[in-house]
């Protein structure tokens, strides 16, 4: 049994993991800000069935201003999720990224090293790559946007921290993560509504923009991998991805089967930070940690689609 520390625990893939953890017979520390990115009663029911298990604790503190070091001393691992995530507002709201993707990431990276904490695994993304996030973990990382940038930094953090203070670290890189409790501004979560409800979608670009989709249990079995394989994922970036690559126009056309019902579409111009193309090389996930996603991008939508419609 380990002590895990979870940050982001009362978000969609955080709360997912933290399940998991517990499921493997681990105890969680859950760390959540409920920063007001979205309704608070999205993070509440994500953490609806947490509250009930003896092994989780939950803590509501800010990594930017919380005292850190009595929270991690003892861990046996530190799941680093926490961050202000979504690409467009990062844009009008760059203090509140730099600050929760850097400072926070800082902060606790500070206390991880004063406790010798053996294990901290840092969850990055696809947009430190860019427009085209197509290539393996050793590509060129230019990021579009002020989101990717900062996740870099956070990256970059860990890196310095590493390199001066010998703290075990391993970056994941997601790639589009979905399934149920995705976040409610999210693509798919709001074509999913918008076909639900009968109300027309907001397509931005051409709809031609592919993903390397990640269902969220799988994102979560390549997380536990890092952990569990802590020998040969120190010191590793690794991509996280679903294997399977399909343009926002074909998941449009699978959701429209799925819930038998047409869209009306609203076309809009590209929002300037859109990555054009993501494809998750995951060779060197799959070749070192024994990696394999196991949903279909059809599945995991009709997974969605049945968590969505109890929410309405």
């Amino acid at each position: 049994m380990s002590r895990c520390i979870v940050t982001g625990a009362a978000g969609f893939i955080g709360s997912h993991l933290s399940e998991a953890l517990i499921a493997r017979g681990h105890d969680v520390i859950g760390i959540d800000a409920f920063i007001p990115y979205y309704p608070r009663s999205f993070k509440e029911n994500n953490l609806s069935g947490l509250r009930k298990e003896k092994a989780f604790t939950f803590h509501e503190i800010d990594l930017r201003s919380a005292a850190l070091h009595d929270l991690v001393r003892g861990a046996d691992v530190v799941f680093h999720l926490a961050a202000m995530a979504g690409l467009m507002k990062s844009w009008s709201d760059f203090q509140s990224y730099s600050s929760c993707n850097a400072e926070g990431t800082q902060r606790l990276l500070d206390a991880a090293r004063d406790e010798s904490i053996p294990h901290f695994i840092y969850v990055s993304t696809s947009s430190v790559y860019g427009k085209e996030a197509t290539g393996p973990e050793d590509s060129l990382l230019a990021p579009f946007s002020p989101y990717g940038i900062t996740k870099l930094a956070g990256e970059q953090l860990c890196r310095a921290y590493e390199a001066n203070f010998g703290l075990p670290i391993t970056i994941l890189r997601y790639f589009s993560v979905y399934g149920p409790r995705q976040r409610p501004d999210m693509a798919y979560h709001i074509l999913i509504r918008s076909l639900l409800q009968g109300e027309p979608f907001t397509l931005f670009g051409d709809g031609e923009q592919t993903r390397s989709n990640t269902f969220c249990a799988d994102g979560v079995q390549a997380t536990l991998l890092a952990f569990e394989k802590r020998e040969q994922a120190l010191g590793e970036v690794f991509n996280v991805g679903g294997g399977e690559i399909v343009s926002l126009n074909t998941v449009r056309a699978m959701l429209e089967e799925l819930i038998g019902r047409k869209i009306q579409v609203d076309r809009k111009p590209a929002r300037p930070g859109d990555q054009k193309h993501t494809s998750a090389h995951i060779e060197k996930i799959k070749g070192k940690l024994g990696y394999n996603p196991a949903t279909s991008v059809y599945d995991g939508l009709k997974a969605q689609i049945e968590w969505q419609k109890q929410l309405a």
